[in-house]
């Protein structure tokens, strides 16, 4: 039986602090720009409370972002030598990370809003809901933007081995 494996060139780079930054900073602008007026019209909240919901989830999650995206990189880098990811896995890591992150927002966002958890519930899994599909459109295009240095230029493919 021949096995056959998969290399890519320099795939132990990962990217570096500031590209992490640059990366959190805009993820989170540009959600904030969609987010606010969409859940002020929606939910009906001042444009004051939705700012302040704003704010608070984007603090929160520009954490969460930061931390989740080194662990799963640490992760990926540990597991498979590399951290490229593919269409499935980037759909996993988008779910994994909302998840996480309603488990802080909930609560924190009740409290605001002095709503039970049950009356925050809403908000929270639209805000969950959005940001799924932002996360995985967001990170892709970033991927293509910002490409990882020393990683294989686009549109190159894989090197195979017997």
């Amino acid at each position: 039986m021949i096995v056959r494996s998969i290399t890519y060139r320099k795939l132990d780079t990962m990217r570096t602090t500031l590209d992490r930054i640059r990366h959190t900073l805009m993820f989170e602008i540009i959600g904030l720009l969609i987010v606010m007026p969409l859940g002020h019209l929606l939910f009906s909240l001042s444009i004051s409370h939705m700012g302040m919901v704003g704010v608070i989830s984007a603090v929160v999650a520009t954490i969460w972002n930061y931390v989740y995206n080194l662990g799963v990189d640490h992760a990926l880098k540990r597991l498979r030598g590399h951290v490229h990811k593919n269409v499935f896995m980037r759909v996993i890591h988008a779910i994994c990370f909302e998840l996480g992150l309603i488990c802080v927002l909930l609560p924190l966002i009740a409290l605001y809003l002095g709503q039970t958890l049950a009356e925050a519930a809403p908000l929270v899994t639209s805000l969950a809901l959005f940001y799924v599909v932002y996360a995985f459109v967001f990170n892709w295009v970033y991927d293509v933007v910002f490409p990882i240095p020393d990683s294989p230029a686009r549109g190159e493919a894989p090197t195979n081995r017997a």
